[in-house]
């Protein structure tokens, strides 16, 4: 949550911020066309083209590092969401009153979501395929659950995966009765129902539903945090978890039984993924808060403590115009002496890239926290 104190019983969590930020600014470089410059950059086939090749999302089945990210922040949410839920009401907020704070936020992370569509084709349209989109919903389904007890909270998060897994699976309208083939599923369907279209690269909006789990895992996952156990023991709980689910999630994949889909989030990839998000907070946690591992972490801590306003200030002013209006200075010097193409493409990608983190680190000074 942008700008989120998250205390355990000793502190600051620095463990979640690091995530958090972590994953910010891997997607602030996104915004700068950093990854395209550099993969048109490598020759095909090079070890570095092929390390490049993984902060692109798979075309269809398989998982890449890059189809880790949204999964990553739709956990964190939820982990901070089990903290600032819990400070607000012991400040003294109301069930109704919190309610209608999510219902505004979740609200607003719609507009926001399809706002950027919009930027994107510039022009006015109604998409709903953006991660803001889809977190307006996951948040409102965790919270509508948070009170319920632990097992209960996961059964739902296991419901929702096999109701989707079904629906997919026994979907026949003509043209959309093919499972796991990309524009023609029920998540297909769906968009035409409430958009009128069918995305190019086979993302679909009912995404929100399978991925709901990952939210829910973040917050199971902070309340576990929260909770009197030993921190090691924490840590172990995570990691055994998450090795659980990336062995049943890649086990589904593997025997065919259902492939790892990131674009229409198949239950194998919430798995896999969900089990990737519980190794890297307990990795996470067991070196900075436990072992006090602390050098560097700053650098990307900075860019997580505004996370929604450098997404968005990265994905429209960023990509819209500060690339270009930097390009005028970098490209020509650059070009002055020789150096045109990817290589300076990608050198401008950098700058732009310092520029966007020295902002966060400008309003983590002031100590300006945007929130919504």
């Amino acid at each position: 949550m942008p700008g989120l104190q998250t205390n355990t019983g000793s502190g600051r969590l620095r463990s979640l911020d690091f995530f958090r930020g972590f994953v910010m600014f891997l997607l602030v470089a996104e915004g700068t066309e950093l990854y395209d410059h550099l993969l048109q950059w490598a020759a095909p086939g090079t070890l570095g083209w092929k390390i490049v090749e993984q902060f692109h999302h798979h075309p269809w089945n398989g998982l890449r590092f890059w189809d880790l990210i949204q999964p990553f922040f739709m956990f964190i949410v939820g982990v901070a969401m089990a903290f600032s839920l819990e400070k607000r009401w012991k400040s003294g907020a109301s069930q109704t009153s919190t309610f209608f704070h999510i219902l505004k936020r979740c609200l607003l992370l719609l507009a926001l979501g399809v706002m950027l569509h919009c930027g994107y084709n510039r022009r006015l349209v109604w998409e709903l395929w953006n991660v803001l989109s889809q977190l307006s919903v996951t948040i409102m389904i965790a919270y509508l659950i948070f009170k319920w007890p632990l097992k209960y909270q996961l059964i739902l998060s296991f419901v929702l995966l096999l109701l989707t897994e079904i629906t997919y699976r026994s979907f026949s309208v003509p043209g959309y009765e093919m499972a796991f083939v990309k524009g023609h599923n029920f998540g297909s369907w769906m968009d035409m129902v409430l958009m009128g279209k069918i995305n190019s690269g086979g993302w679909v909006a009912v995404n929100c539903i399978p991925t709901a789990a990952h939210t829910i895992w973040g917050v199971v996952a902070g309340k576990l945090l929260m909770s009197r156990r030993k921190d090691l023991h924490k840590a172990f709980i995570l990691a055994g978890v998450g090795l659980l689910g990336l062995i049943i999630g890649y086990t589904m994949d593997w025997t065919g039984l259902t492939p790892i889909i990131k674009r229409i989030c198949t239950s194998s990839f919430v798995i896999t993924s969900g089990g990737w998000c519980l190794v890297t907070l307990a990795f996470s946690y067991w070196l900075i808060d436990i072992k006090g591992w602390h050098w560097g972490t700053l650098f990307v801590i900075i860019v997580g403590m505004n996370p929604i306003f450098i997404y968005i200030f990265s994905n429209t002013v960023g990509g819209q115009w500060v690339n270009d209006f930097v390009g005028i200075f970098t490209l020509g010097a650059l070009g002055a002496i020789g150096l045109t193409g990817e290589p300076a493409l990608a050198l401008n990608a950098l700058a732009v890239l310092a520029l966007e983190w020295y902002l966060c680190y400008w309003l983590y000074k002031k100590q300006i926290f945007i929130k919504i």
